[in-house]
C-alpha cells in the first residue's frame, strides 16, 4: 500500500526525496511526482504546489494516476490557537476552508455538499500521524529546536484553516480567527492547502491526515519568521516524524 507524502514548498520535503530508494521521477499535469521506497515503504512524494486549487488538483492526480493508499501532508503553518508557539507541532483532526462562504444559502464555511463545515481527517491515520510526532518529541526535535523560555515543542491536536491567503498580519489573524471561535471551531493554525487536499480525499474516499509545524504566529513578523524557519528547521521536522509514521504503518 503506497503512501502520499505531500508537502507546499520543495524545503519541506528535500530531505525526504534525498532519501528516497529506488527513485522514478513521474511527470504528470506539470508537476513532478517521485516514486520509490522509504525506510522500507512504497511511498509517492510530490508538492502540492501552493493554495487550494493546486492542492486539489495535485491530490487529484495522486487518487487518479498513483492510485495511492493514503496521503499524508507535512509542512508549515501559522499559529491562531492560544498556546500555539513557533515550534510546535499540530496535527489536524479537521479542517475548514476560512475563506468559504456561501452564506445566505449555506452555512458560512460550509463547503456546499458536505454534510458540515469541518471536513474531518481520517482517525486513525491521524492517530498514528500524532504517535510519530509524540515519539520525535520525546528527544529527536527537541535536539534542533526549544522556545527561548526553554520549553520544548509541544504537539497539539484539532481544526486546522486554509484559504488562499498568507496570514502576515494580526488584526486579519484575529479576523480570520475570532468568528470561527465564536460560532465553535476553534482554529489551531492556519495555512493554504490542507482543507483543499481533504476535501478530494473525501470525495475518494482516501485515508487523509496532516501535520504542521508552527513557522510564525501569522501575525506582523510572519514574514520575518517563515523564511529562516523552513530553511533551518521545517525540512529536518518532516524527516523525522516521516520516518516514525512510515515505521508504524
Amino acid at each position: 500500500m503506497t503512501t502520499a507524502i505531500l508537502s507546499a514548498l520543495p524545503e519541506e520535503q528535500s530531505g525526504l526525496v534525498g532519501r528516497l530508494d529506488h527513485a522514478r521521477r513521474v511527470t504528470h499535469a506539470g508537476r513532478a511526482f517521485w516514486e520509490g521506497e522509504l525506510h522500507g515503504k512504497p511511498v509517492v512524494l510530490a508538492l502540492s504546489g501552493i493554495g487550494k486549487v493546486a492542492a486539489a488538483t495535485t491530490a487529484t492526480v495522486l487518487a487518479e494516476r498513483f492510485r495511492v493508499a493514503r496521503v499524508v501532508f507535512t509542512g508549515v503553518a501559522g499559529g491562531v490557537g492560544e498556546g500555539v508557539r513557533v515550534g510546535d507541532v499540530v496535527v489536524a483532526r479537521d479542517y475548514v476552508q476560512h475563506d468559504m462562504d456561501a452564506s445566505p444559502l449555506f452555512e458560512r464555511w460550509r463547503v456546499p455538499g458536505y454534510p458540515g463545515v469541518r471536513l474531518p481527517c481520517d482517525a486513525a491515520l491521524t492517530a498514528h500521524l500524532s504517535g510519530a510526532v509524540s515519539a520525535c518529541l520525546a528527544g529527536e526535535i527537541t535536539d534542533f529546536h526549544t522556545h527561548a523560555d526553554g520549553r520544548p515543542p509541544r504537539l497539539h491536536e484539532g481544526l486546522m484553516a486554509s484559504g488562499d491567503r498568507f496570514v502576515t498580519c494580526a488584526q486579519v489573524s484575529r479576523a480570520l480567527r475570532d468568528p470561527l471561535v465564536a460560532a465553535g471551531h476553534d482554529v489551531l493554525a492556519v495555512e493554504m492547502e490542507g482543507a483543499a487536499v481533504a476535501q478530494v480525499c473525501l470525495d475518494y474516499g482516501m485515508p487523509f491526515a496532516a501535520v504542521r509545524t508552527i513557522s510564525d504566529r501569522a501575525d506582523d513578523d510572519a514574514h520575518v519568521d517563515f523564511p529562516l524557519f523552513i530553511q533551518t528547521v521545517a525540512s529536518r521536522y518532516a524527516d523525522h516524524i516521516v520516518r516514525h509514521l512510515l515505521k508504524s504503518l
